[in-house]
């Protein structure tokens, strides 16, 4: 459970909430994923034409994947207060992919509060920026600001 409270946001502001455990992006998450959007580019589920052609020597997850994993790796980081009823995702500011992600590369999420916009009702805009780390890569598979807005629950201090 997290430690973070809806009114104690503002303490945090500029601070790492946390960073995920690794999760490995293997070839059967890659394959699940091209089937979901439709997205079967050769570079990433061609496994042997991907080590014949691609400059990265073989297969990578789509870029989409990689970005798709900072919710769930969030989560697990704890990023929503204790005492909200719900944590949204409400947009992306800034996505960049600076690194491959080859199929079978372990990754984790690296999450620092960058800033909160309280709203009516006790809402807040929650902006995190979050670096998803490469095992053994200097460079991070990308860095993405977004934003979630929180939810209280009911007769949650405000």
């Amino acid at each position: 459970m997290s430690s973070l409270t809806m009114a104690g946001l503002g303490e945090h502001v500029g601070k790492e909430l946390g960073l995920s455990d690794w999760a490995t992006i293997d070839q059967q998450r890659i394959d699940t994923f091209a089937s979901c959007t439709g997205d079967h580019q050769w570079i990433h589920v061609d496994v042997e034409r991907a080590r014949r052609e691609s400059p990265f020597r073989g297969p990578i997850a789509h870029g989409y994947l990689t970005l798709a994993m900072v919710a769930p790796l969030a989560m697990q980081v704890g990023i929503i207060p204790r005492d909200a009823a719900a944590g949204l995702n409400y947009g992306v500011d800034k996505v960049r992919f600076l690194a491959p992600v080859p199929a079978g590369a372990r990754v984790r999420l690296r999450v620092v509060l960058s800033g909160i916009e309280p709203r009516d009702g006790g809402q807040v805009i929650m902006k995190t920026l979050n670096t998803l780390e490469v095992e053994g890569s200097e460079k991070p598979a990308l860095i993405a600001e977004t934003l979630a807005l929180l939810i209280p629950a009911a007769g949650a201090k405000q």
